[in-house]
């Protein structure tokens, strides 16, 4: 079984925050490729009206993912909440107590694994 950890959160932009937005995430996927070797995807996209962005990210490990958390909360976190209203964040994969625990305070709904495959 893999150990991979992964989520799609579902957001409204703010009104007025697509260009600050675009900034931020271009210093996000930045820093995560170059800073977290543990990031295995991790993919940005926004709707046709501008209105809605959705983000994907995979992770190796839980390690992984509380590193990301780790950098995340201290350098981008107020920045990413001030332009983007959580409206879905769906964990997938196999999180460990402490990831489980650190995004249960973000109302993050889990979803076990029931079968499949990764490559």
């Amino acid at each position: 079984m893999s150990n991979t950890v992964y989520w799609i959160l579902e957001t409204n932009i703010k009104d007025g925050e697509s260009e600050n937005l675009k900034t931020l995430m271009e210093e996000l996927v930045s820093s995560t490729k170059e800073n977290e070797p543990g990031a295995l995807f991790y993919d940005w996209s926004i709707s046709e009206d501008g209105k809605k962005c959705n983000i994907l990210e995979m992770y190796k490990d839980s390690d992984a993912v509380m590193n990301h958390i780790g950098i995340f909360g201290k350098n981008y976190a107020a920045r990413f909440m001030s332009m983007l209203e959580v409206k879905k964040w769906v964990c997938y994969g196999n999180p460990d107590d402490k990831v489980v625990n650190a995004l249960s305070k973000l109302n993050v709904f889990f979803m076990k694994p029931l079968g499949g495959f990764q490559r």
